[in-house]
């Protein structure tokens, strides 16, 4: 089935890497505008845009900052004129010893609460209130399968973040829909990025492939189909739910 989101214009944060290059490139193959929110890489999220073309364009923006979150959609909405399509990606997972300094161990929940979820948040606010102005789009949100089934204890502040998540994702699919306005989370488990190889190193990559049913962890890839075609409004009666992509190590 082809789907084209010619016209659309779709939001990715940190679509300069791992699995949200791998959605923005999705995007764009179905024809898609993709506004590529990127921290620190700005020549890799341009590369990702010059790749990509129909218009696209990198935009920065540090997501642990409440005004930089703010005046990232505002960049991109004053620049396309609309946002059809949020995806909320960028997450970040910082190891945290329970047995650790307390100190050292609020900043680090700080942090992950921050970029995970309060900039996730933030961003589906703007995007709903834009999003009555124009009829209506598409958030979908990358949540985890640490928010259903808990995580290691060295991240602790991770699972609850992405669980924040899951609630918000939830609640606009529940009090917009009539506004044509559709949620969705999407748990993937381990994904063979730069993010993920922290974890990994520290526990091993055996570690991750005896904790799923296939012979393989997940790819970007594998993630990407799925937000295209959510995006596309083909799916629009299971907003809210969240759709697993994490190999059966957990599923609903």
């Amino acid at each position: 089935m082809k789907i084209s989101l010619k016209g659309k214009v779709a939001l990715v944060t940190g679509g300069s890497r791992g699995i949200g290059e791998g959605i923005c490139k999705a995007l764009g193959e179905s024809e898609a505008t993709v506004a590529i929110h990127f921290n620190q890489n700005a020549s890799k999220a341009e590369a990702v845009a010059a790749q990509i073309g129909n218009g696209s364009r990198a935009f920065q923006a540090d997501l642990s900052n409440t005004a930089s979150v703010t005046n990232l959609f505002k960049q991109v909405e004053e620049h396309y004129g609309k946002v059809d399509v949020l995806v909320n990606n960028a997450g970040v997972a910082i190891s945290s010893a329970m047995n650790g300094d307390d100190e050292d161990w609020v900043s680090d929940w700080n942090q992950m609460f921050a970029v995970n979820a309060l900039a996730t948040g933030l961003l589906c606010k703007k995007a709903v209130n834009h999003m009555q102005t124009i009829g209506g789009g598409r958030i979908i949100n990358i949540s985890s399968r640490a928010a259903f089934r808990g995580d290691t204890e060295g991240y602790l502040a991770y699972g609850a973040s992405k669980g924040a998540v899951v609630s918000l994702t939830r609640t606009i699919a529940r009090y917009y829909g009539k506004q044509n306005i559709m949620a969705f989370n999407i748990a993937p488990g381990f994904v063979r990025t730069d993010m993920a190889r922290d974890f990994m190193d520290q526990y091993g990559e055996d570690y991750a492939l005896n904790d799923i049913a296939l012979n393989k962890l997940t790819e970007p890839k594998d993630l990407a189909p799925t937000v295209v075609f959510l995006a596309s409004g083909l799916a629009d009666h299971a907003t809210g739910s969240t759709i697993d992509i994490n190999a059966a190590s957990y599923v609903h």
